[in-house]
C-alpha cells in the first residue's frame, strides 16, 4: 500500500487547483479555494479608531470578531466604494494549532475556476499595480489573466500590526519599504 500511495503522490500534485475569482477595480483576481471559509454579503463593519486604511474594521461572524481587509487600500488604491455587489470573503490562514480568519473586502465574486498548475505563470517582476510578493502566479484563463494572489503575504499579520503601529504614531507609510515574510524588522 505504500508503494501505491508514493505512486500516486505526483499525480495529486499535478492536479488543478481550485480558485475563487473577484474583481477589484477592474482587475481580476483569485485565491485558492482550500482558504475561503465562506462568502457573505457586506453587511454592518465596525470600525476602529486608529487602524490604517487598509482595515476597514470589525464584523461579527458568529460570535466571533473578524478584522475586514479592503484590498484595493491594502494594494495602495483608494478605499472600496461599496455597491450592492460587494461581497466579503472569509479567508482562513494558519496551520490547525494557529488559525486567523480575516475577511477581504471585494467590488464582486465571479466564480471557481480550476487552473492546472502548467498553465500558471510566475508572477512578472516588473508592472503589476500591486506589490510582487503579494502575487502567487499569473492563471492563464481564456486568453488572459488571472493574478493569483498569496494570502500569506497580502493579509500578513505581522505586516498589518507594523501598518498598525506607525498609523497610531502617525507616521505615513510607505507599503514598498515594509518588511517582507521572513524579513525581521529593525527596531
Amino acid at each position: 500500500m505504500a508503494t501505491l500511495a508514493r505512486k500516486d503522490a505526483p499525480a495529486v500534485a499535478a492536479e488543478p487547483c481550485q480558485y475563487l475569482t473577484f474583481t477589484l477595480g477592474g482587475e481580476m483576481y483569485a485565491v485558492e479555494t482550500l482558504s475561503v471559509k465562506e462568502i457573505i454579503e457586506y453587511g454592518q463593519v465596525t470600525t476602529v479608531p486608529m487602524m490604517p486604511p487598509s482595515i476597514r474594521g470589525v464584523i461579527n461572524l458568529r460570535g466571533a470578531v473578524v478584522p475586514v481587509i479592503d484590498l484595493k487600500a491594502r494594494f495602495g488604491g483608494q478605499p472600496t466604494e461599496v455597491t450592492r455587489r460587494t461581497c466579503i470573503v472569509i479567508i482562513e490562514m494558519g496551520g490547525s494549532d494557529e488559525c486567523q480568519v480575516l475577511g477581504i473586502l471585494v467590488d464582486t465574486v465571479s466564480e471557481v475556476l480550476e487552473i492546472p498548475p502548467g498553465e500558471v505563470e510566475a508572477p512578472p517582476a516588473f508592472g503589476a499595480r500591486i506589490r510582487a510578493d503579494f502575487i502567487r502566479g499569473m492563471g492563464k484563463v481564456g486568453g488572459g489573466f488571472v493574478i493569483l494572489l498569496n494570502v500569506e503575504a497580502v493579509l500578513s499579520t505581522d505586516e498589518l500590526s507594523v501598518l498598525d503601529a506607525l498609523s497610531r504614531q502617525g507616521t505615513p507609510v510607505d507599503t514598498g519599504a515594509l518588511p517582507r515574510l521572513g524579513s525581521s524588522v529593525a527596531g
